[in-house]
């Protein structure tokens, strides 16, 4: 077609060719059935030929004609080509708007007290932080990048090793100037505050596990303080509620602040879970996408 001037008439007639139908395609395309069939009529009238015919048979219906049926392939492809190239358009520098994906605890704890310094190299990139307990649809919900917490395989996204992590309890300095802690099996007596934001069954380590670890029976983990939402795990523990079984990557800048203070250092448990940051294969070719990757990795493996 020589002129532009047709191409909403093409994405209508494709949709009602679709839908069989000017009503639905007014839905999915967002104006009214009438629209869409002044539209089909333009393309009609420009091609001087039918595209639909009613059907007699059941359900009313659109049909398409035999030549419309054969096009359709063609200006389907024409359309995908279209909307491709101006995605990339979109997409083609390192400015515009970056849709990040993390838990509200990692934005909480780790991320936002560091996205400054990200703004600061690329200001022409606006953040947009989508924080949710659950995996998203990066595609249907136009995610850029995202950060996970796991073993690293989410189908349909390449991941590359963010951070490891250690668990161990910690607790206010308060806390530890008043009681007693100063091997595992003290912790008889004392709240215990659970994380319960990870599922048990991925691997996640849980005060049991931690407890086993470290050679301790006999101190109850049935009760307790449980939270879902590891940035109010640590607050809680800042407050001066219980000892909390931390995530180090979490727990990080309130250790070094004087905020928390970390117990039995000698007891070590690594996680079998880990960070990383996740993006579909295809987006790591947009600069503001491999820029944030980038910048991600040397905050993670540079001084904290």
């Amino acid at each position: 077609m020589r002129s532009i001037a047709h191409l909403n008439a093409l994405r209508a007639f494709e949709a009602t060719a679709r839908h069989q139908s000017f009503s639905l395609a007014a839905q999915e395309l967002n104006v009214t059935p009438a629209a869409v069939g002044q539209l089909v009529r333009t393309l009609e009238d420009w091609l001087g030929s039918p595209l639909f015919v009613r059907s007699t048979s059941g359900r009313a219906r659109l049909v398409t004609t035999e030549v419309a049926e054969q096009a359709l392939p063609d200006i389907r492809a024409g359309l995908e080509r279209l909307a491709a190239g101006l995605e990339r358009l979109r997409t083609g520098s390192a400015g515009g708007v970056l849709t990040v994906t993390v838990s509200p605890a990692f934005a909480a704890k780790w991320l936002l007290p560091r996205i400054e310094r990200f703004q600061a190299a690329w200001p022409e990139t606006d953040l947009r932080l989508d924080t949710s307990l659950k995996p998203v649809d990066f595609v249907a919900q136009r995610i850029d990048v995202g950060v996970r917490y796991g073993r690293g395989q989410w189908p349909g996204l390449a991941a590359e090793k963010l951070m490891d992590e250690e668990v161990y309890p910690v607790c206010a300095p308060a806390l530890l100037a008043k009681a007693t802690l100063q091997v595992p099996d003290d912790l008889r007596g004392q709240v215990l505050i659970h994380d319960q934001s990870v599922d048990t069954s991925t691997g996640f380590a849980s005060w049991q596990a931690w407890l086993r670890h470290a050679g301790v029976q006999g101190v109850p983990t049935d009760r307790g303080l449980r939270i879902n939402n590891s940035a109010a795990v640590l607050q809680a523990a800042i407050d001066g509620q219980g000892v909390a079984l931390a995530r180090s990557v979490m727990a990080h800048d309130d250790l070094a602040a004087g905020r928390l203070v970390r117990l039995f250092p000698q007891v070590r448990l690594e996680s079998t879970l880990a960070y990383y940051v996740v993006y579909r294969p295809e987006c790591i070719a947009q600069p503001k996408v491999a820029a944030f990757r980038d910048w991600l990795l040397r905050e993670a493996h540079g001084p904290a």
